[in-house]
């Protein structure tokens, strides 16, 4: 039992000093989630430091202008220090995770007299690996190079990404401490093919026997994570480490206690995380290139020695494993009944209930098999690599081979196993009593070449998640603005697993909404599911901006945003920005401007507009809704799951598409009042919202605005 009296005074008294020092008053809804968290971990019972007591996680939603960050700060960082914890919290975006590294607990150190410190962790790939950017250089400088992958050569001078300048400032940048190797924290974006030439992965790093180790930028960032006692992760972050069995990168899950803050997102991520796919003229392209730096690795081994012979092994291996993919290639393109969407050159084809066809399941065994041979013949490569590093042992490579060939080997090793991973998840007809796994396959033409990719993810993260995460760790806090669907939390507890013995509670938001804020819908004649509505739209918008300073307007789909907007910019020039125009900073940047020069400015977006912005007060006072966000119906994860709702004699519109959109339609909502002095009005253009019998559903799950209904 943590929860003493002593450490209930901590908690109090550092509310009481941070509420001082700040010069702010107590909210009512924060002290509610203070004392429900303190109160959850406290009583967690454990012996010699393990957890005794039943799984369990406490779920707070808690809406905007909560201060739910303070909240779970304060009352856990006692707890977790009484109990000898480390405090792990795990955000689902970059910018909330630097937020709270450099705001909040910064903040909340200097208010409140609690002593702890705290460190930032993120994944290796978003550091630098300075071997794979000397080996840039040094392949450029060359024009040619003995290693893979192979690189062009750029134009010399242009600073653009990718080029031999832009590559020697980032060198000079680190080399100068004036960057710390950290992607996010590079003046500029960096495009993902660009950024991928200079990173590493698990695989790849050579570790301690790198010649850059003492100055690895991972490793500097990696150094205080034994000794924090708050680690600031991401919930990508936190599933890597599960998947490597927990404990890898972060504390074992034994041994923390977590915040998942913007925790409605962690199913969906689990989902990603446990997903598989496999290109398959791709890899065979993958495979030249590995048969391509086979060659060039071979002088370097002497004839009949172990690393010779492996050469040789993994050749056949990747010769047998390329027949096999032509031979799948040619089934799944002759006996599918692919339907080309002629707009994306593109056509999918879902697997009813997961089930292969009988000649397409005996050739996913045989590539099961096949890059079986292949990924145990790469390991057996990197294994007698990394016998070079070790000076006890005696190795018949020497260490300047190793540490040029270790990290290509690694590559491929790391890419085949992920390629084991769907053949697996194919193969897999083991029977459990959830749904069975999502299995599909996107075919895609180009100009000149086309490509067959296979896809299976699980459907529901519930057993994931219990399994790795709620099962073993010591307690787990869930919290988020929008945590329930339709006002209950069933929906969140059957997608992510939660334990029986879990606490669930809303907080009541300090926002005054009768007052702030009014919800309206229109009279308008056409339905969203009309031919008209687009026209609808162009008509009716401008009479919905005319008067406001800020707006937002959410679409469900881009191309009706794109249509929307081609027809109104014309005869509105400089007033509407749509998210596409330019990056998502430089658009709500030159948004706000705008609003500061007393111009009116108008807001297109989609899905992540309708989450992921925070306008507040005057920056925003209007937001329309154009379309209730159902989801798209052709979503293969989706489809697999209403597919077993109806097997099980559920409807998944109710149960599935209805919850989802409820979810989404509170998050657009949530981006009108920010803070207290808000003020403002939401639109809802879709009659379908009073017309049909789930609409009231969806009106009543938002929250309680005063309502403008016209008949």
């Amino acid at each position: 039992m943590a929860l003493t009296d002593d450490t209930k005074q901590i908690i109090q008294q550092a509310y009481r000093d941070v509420l001082a020092g700040k010069d702010i008053k107590a909210r009512y809804g924060q002290r509610l989630m203070i004392a429900e968290i303190a109160r959850y971990m406290g009583a967690i019972t454990s012996d010699d430091g393990q957890r005794t007591s039943a799984p369990s996680a406490c779920v707070v939603e808690a809406g905007t202008g909560t201060g739910k960050t303070l909240a779970y700060l304060i009352s856990a960082i006692p707890v977790a220090k009484a109990l000898g914890k480390t405090l792990v919290i795990s955000t689902a975006t970059v910018a909330l995770q630097d937020q709270i590294v450099n705001k909040d607990l910064p903040d909340l150190h200097k208010h409140s007299k609690m002593d702890f410190n705290w460190t930032l962790a993120k994944g290796r790939g978003r550091y630098l690996c300075m071997s794979r950017l000397e080996a840039r250089l040094h392949d450029e400088g060359n024009g040619d190079s003995d290693t893979m992958p192979l690189f062009l050569m750029d134009e010399p001078g242009k600073q653009e990404p990718g080029t031999r300048a832009f590559f020697e400032d980032m060198l000079a940048s680190y080399g100068a401490r004036k960057w710390d190797g950290d992607r996010d924290h590079w003046p500029d974006q960096i495009p993902d093919d660009i950024w991928r030439q200079v990173t590493t992965d698990h695989r790849q790093c050579t570790n301690r026997h790198c010649s850059y180790f003492d100055s690895c930028a991972f490793f500097d960032a990696r150094k205080d994570l034994d000794d924090a006692d708050i680690i600031v992760a991401n919930h990508d972050l936190v599933l890597a480490d599960l998947a490597l069995g927990g404990g890898a990168i972060l504390p074992e899950p034994e041994n923390a206690l977590f915040v998942f803050d913007e925790a409605h997102h962690l199913p969906e991520k689990a989902l990603n995380h446990f997903a598989a796919s496999v290109p398959l003229n791709s890899t065979r392209q993958w495979l030249k290139q590995l048969s391509q730096a086979l060659g060039k690795m071979q002088p370097y081994f002497s004839p009949g020695t172990t690393a010779a012979k492996s050469i040789d092994k993994i050749s056949t291996a990747s010769r047998d494993l390329d027949l096999t993919l032509a031979d799948i290639y040619a089934e799944a393109e002759q006996n599918t009944g692919w339907e080309f969407n002629e707009e994306r050159r593109s056509a999918q084809w879902r697997y009813p209930e997961g089930e292969l066809p009988e000649a397409l399941a005996e050739l996913a065994e045989s590539s099961r098999i096949a890059t079986a041979a292949l990924v145990r013949q790469l390991g057996a490569m990197v294994d007698e690599l990394q016998t070079a590093f070790d000076e006890r042992k005696e190795s018949e490579i020497d260490r300047d081979t190793a540490e040029a060939w270790y990290p290509v080997i690694g590559s491929f090793h790391s890419r085949s196993e992920d390629q084991f991973r769907l053949w697996t998840a194919w193969c897999d007809n083991g029977k459990t009593s959830g749904p069975p796994p999502a299995r599909w396959a996107i075919r895609q033409r180009w100009e000149h070449a086309e490509d067959i990719t296979f896809y299976s993810s699980p459907v529901l993260a519930d057993n994931l998640l219990y399994t790795r995460l709620w099962s073993r760790a010591f307690g787990a806090v869930l919290t988020s603005a929008t945590l329930t669907a339709l006002g209950r939390f069933d929906r969140l507890k059957s997608r992510a697993g939660l334990p029986d013995e879990s606490r669930f509670v809303v907080v009541p938001s300090s926002f005054r909404y009768q007052e702030m804020a009014t919800v309206e819908v229109p009279a308008l004649k056409v339905m969203p599911t009309d031919d008209g509505f687009t026209e609808a739209l162009v008509e009716r918008l401008p009479d919905l901006w005319a008067g406001e300073k800020a707006t937002l307007v959410l679409f469900t789909s881009r191309r009706q945003m794109k249509q929307v907007h081609e027809r109104l910019s014309p005869e509105y020039p400089g007033l509407i920005t749509t998210q596409d125009d330019m990056a998502k900073g430089e658009v709500l940047r030159r948004h706000c401007a705008r609003v500061d020069e007393g111009e009116p400015s108008v807001l297109f977006g989609v899905a992540s507009f309708a989450e992921g912005i925070d306008l507040p007060g005057h920056y925003l006072s209007h937001v329309v809704i154009t379309r209730l966000p159902f989801s798209v119906p052709d979503d293969p994860i989706e489809a697999s799951l209403a597919e077993w709702v109806t097997l099980r004699g559920g409807n998944p519109f109710m149960e599935i598409t209805v919850p989802d959109a409820s979810i989404k339609l509170v998050q657009a909502v949530g981006r009108l009042l920010r803070k207290e002095s808000d003020t403002g009005r939401v639109t809802i253009l879709d009659r379908r919202i009073i017309a049909r019998r789930y609409g009231q559903l969806l009106l009543d799950a938002l929250p309680p605005f005063r309502r403008i209904i016209e008949p």
